[in-house]
């Protein structure tokens, strides 16, 4: 338990963060989620003993490997706190597999987690009915991000399917338009790459070999193992073909 002594106060350490495209969309600042917590230690008589905060960080930073993740649990130990408090569960998490392995080591430890912005109503995982929300909203977060990966992944194919440019140009065609248009010169080395590729040799020895010939890719640097993988794992040089 954090909690060594029997000052029955709840200590609290506040955690705030935003990344720099949050900022310029939606106008979400430190300030406004600082106040939020503040007035929420104040409302429910929590000890605020230190706020930390995280600038242009990304939330798939994990929350350790964050400058003020790090800070926010190395003074969740200095002042023996009981609680964490932020607005909302994206801000200390990248994912639910991570919220929830966080969570489950600081149940062990007594430390609760209080979200402030959970639907219109704050969430206390130092209670088994918080404890079972986060579950389940974590769970349905997690489903969400799968969902949008899926259909993204579907309408790149529908792209691809069509010809159409979905991403970076890939090498062996140009974008016209809107359009993929072949690109003579870079499908021969798109021919050699599978051709490679079929008869056995290694990523490595293909990019090896263009390198040694002189090829260069599509944006005119060297080849590497992951450069010849991408473009053998591409599809759309099988779709065009």
């Amino acid at each position: 338990m954090y909690r060594r002594d029997m000052d029955m106060t709840i200590k609290a350490v506040g955690y705030v963060r935003v990344s720099t495209q949050e900022q310029a969309a939606t106008g979400i600042s430190l300030e406004a989620q600082a106040e939020r917590i503040e007035a929420y230690c104040t409302a429910h008589e929590l000890d605020l003993v230190a706020l930390v905060s995280d600038e242009a960080i990304s939330g798939t930073v994990p929350l350790a490997d964050r400058k003020g993740g790090a800070e926010m649990l190395e003074a969740v130990r200095r002042h023996s706190a009981d609680a964490v408090v932020a607005v909302k569960l994206d801000r200390l998490f990248r994912d639910a597999s991570d919220a929830l392995g966080q969570t489950k080591v600081w149940d062990k430890e007594g430390l609760a987690m209080h979200l402030l912005d959970m639907g219109g109503m704050a969430l206390n995982t130092g209670t088994a009915m918080g404890r079972m929300w986060l579950t389940m909203l974590a769970g349905f977060a997690e489903f969400e991000r799968n969902l949008i990966a899926e259909r993204t992944a579907a309408a790149i194919r529908h792209l691809k399917a069509q010809g159409r440019v979905y991403n970076h140009t890939p090498l062996g065609f140009d974008a016209v338009d809107g359009q993929l248009v072949a690109n003579e010169d870079e499908a021969v080395t798109v021919e050699r790459i599978l051709t490679l590729r079929t008869a056995g040799e290694s990523l490595g020895a293909i990019a090896n070999a263009l390198n040694a010939d002189g090829v260069t890719g599509k944006l005119g640097g060297k080849f590497y193992a992951s450069t010849v993988s991408a473009i053998i794992g591409n599809g759309i040089h099988h779709i065009a073909g």
